[in-house]
């Protein structure tokens, strides 16, 4: 038996939000410090860029990983319709208890698409460009124990600002 071939296949979409950078778990003056102008209690809002590749082996019979409509499909489920034109920390039930940061964001993503694919194992990358510099990749799986894990030492007292800032 011969092996098949792997080919990735990227879908791109866009999506308008506001959100709110703020974390119940530190104070106000901390929050301020932490995500700055991010941080305005009416929010701000980005044009996110949203692109989900998957990866698998060609078909022999029908020569695709995956219809691209079904990817299509399924991003409009889990991406255009609990996300577009919605207030994150508001509208997304996942985010009143989640600080609605694009590393979150990036993780709900993919576990919405992981609920409506036919064959999440396919599901290889979610990447998103929340502005022209910054951009998140998730790949699934890779956590930290959290009961071991310290925030404190992600954080650098150099720097106040936010990835959303730019």
């Amino acid at each position: 038996m011969s092996s098949l071939p792997i080919v990735s296949i990227t879908r791109r979409e866009t999506f308008s939000s506001c959100h709110r950078l703020h974390s119940q778990f530190l104070s106000d003056e901390e929050n301020k410090k932490l995500y700055g102008k991010c941080n305005n209690p009416n929010g701000h809002g980005h044009n996110y860029v949203v692109l989900v590749t998957v990866k698998g082996p060609v078909d022999p019979q029908t020569g695709m990983v995956m219809n691209v409509h079904d990817l299509k499909e399924y991003m409009q489920s889990a991406i255009m319709e609990p996300l577009d034109h919605k207030n994150l920390d508001q509208d997304v039930a996942y985010f009143k208890t989640v600080v609605s940061t694009t590393e979150n964001l990036a993780i709900f993503i993919w576990d919405q698409l992981q609920k409506v694919m036919a064959k999440p194992n396919l599901l290889h990358e979610v990447k998103i460009l929340e502005t022209e510099k910054n951009h998140v990749v998730y790949r699934g799986g890779n956590t930290y124990p959290r009961k071991k894990f310290n925030s404190s030492n992600l954080h650098s007292s150099h720097h106040d600002v936010s990835s959303d800032s730019d």
